[in-house]
C-alpha cells in the first residue's frame, strides 16, 4: 500500500544495536529520563512521551526491570540528570540528507563533535530546516515475519483496524506507519493482539531516497553513520540514503 520502504536502511542499524546492546540501552534510558521529567509522570498511561519511549525500549528487547529502574531513577529527588534536546541537519556524501537528534548535557561538547564528523566524511552541517523539509514525521512499527508464520492480510487488517495509516510487506518484515498522534494507541492495540516488534518509534521518514554508486561515497557515508551512532549524545540518525 505504501511507496515508502526503509527496511534495508535499518538492517545495518539494528545489527549495530544488537552488537552494542549496552550502549543502545544507555541511550534509551536517557530518553526515558527526559520523558519522565518533561511529562511529570512515570506512568506511560498518563505520559504519552514516556509511552513512546517504552515502546521503543521493548522493541529493542530492553528488560522490563531496566525500564522500571530507569523510571524510578528519573522520579528520584536525587536525580540531577539534565539533558537538552538538540537537532542537527546536514549533508553526507553526494548530498545525502541527514538529521541527527541528540540529548546532551553540554552543547559545547556535542556540536563540535557532530560538525567534525560532517566535515570529515560528508558535505558539512547546514542551517536548521535545510533538509528536514524533505522528511515526514511518522510512527513506524516493524514486525518480523522471516519465518512466514504471520498471514499478511491478517496483519494488515489488524494494523488498519488499530488505527494505522498504512501497511507494507517489505521482504521479511511488515512495516506499519501511523500518524505520530496515533502511534501509542496503535502500539497498544497490536500488543494486545500478541504482536512483537523489531522496532517501534516515531521517526523522520524521507519523502524520497537517494542511491550512491561511488565506492568512496559509500565508504564515507558508512563512516559518518558509524561515528554518529557511536557518539553517546546522539540518539537518532535519519537519512535518505537507499542502501542496497
Amino acid at each position: 500500500m505504501s511507496g515508502h520502504s526503509k527496511w534495508h536502511n535499518i538492517q545495518k542499524t539494528k545489527g549495530a544495536a544488537d552488537a552494542k546492546r549496552s550502549a543502545a540501552f544507555t541511550k534509551i534510558a536517557k530518553e526515558i529520563i527526559v520523558a519522565v521529567k518533561q511529562g511529570g509522570s512515570g506512568d506511560p498511561a498518563y505520559n504519552s512521551s514516556l509511552a513512546t519511549v517504552v515502546a521503543k525500549a521493548k522493541a529493542a528487547n530492553m528488560p522490563n526491570d531496566n525500564i522500571k529502574r530507569t523510571i524510578e531513577k528519573a522520579l528520584g529527588n536525587g536525580n540531577t540528570d539534565n539533558y537538552e534536546s538538540v537537532t542537527y541537519e546536514g549533508y553526507g556524501p553526494n548530498g545525502i540528507a541527514v538529521i541527527v537528534e541528540a540529548l546532551t548535557d553540554n552543547r559545547q561538547r556535542t556540536a563540535p563533535e557532530v560538525r567534525h564528523y560532517f566535515d570529515k566524511y560528508g558535505k558539512g552541517l547546514g542551517a536548521q530546516g535545510c533538509v528536514s523539509w524533505s522528511f515526514d514525521r511518522k510512527g513506524v512499527i516493524v514486525i518480523d515475519n522471516e519465518d512466514e508464520e504471520l498471514d499478511e492480510d491478517t496483519v494488515m487488517m489488524d494494523a488498519l483496524d488499530s488505527g494505522a495509516a498504512d501497511f507494507e510487506a517489505d521482504g521479511p518484515v511488515f512495516e506499519i506507519t501511523t500518524d505520530p498522534n496515533d502511534f501509542n494507541a496503535v502500539v497498544a492495540a497490536l500488543e494486545s493482539k500478541g504482536y512483537h516488534f523489531v522496532s517501534a518509534d516515531i521517526e523522520m521518514v524521507p519523502q524520497n531516497y537517494v542511491t550512491m554508486t561511488d565506492p568512496d561515497d559509500v565508504k564515507n557515508m558508512e563512516k559518518l553513520l558509524d561515528m554518529l551512532e557511536d557518539n553517546e549524545d546522539v540518539q537518532n540518525v535519519w537519512h535518505n540514503w537507499q542502501q542496497d
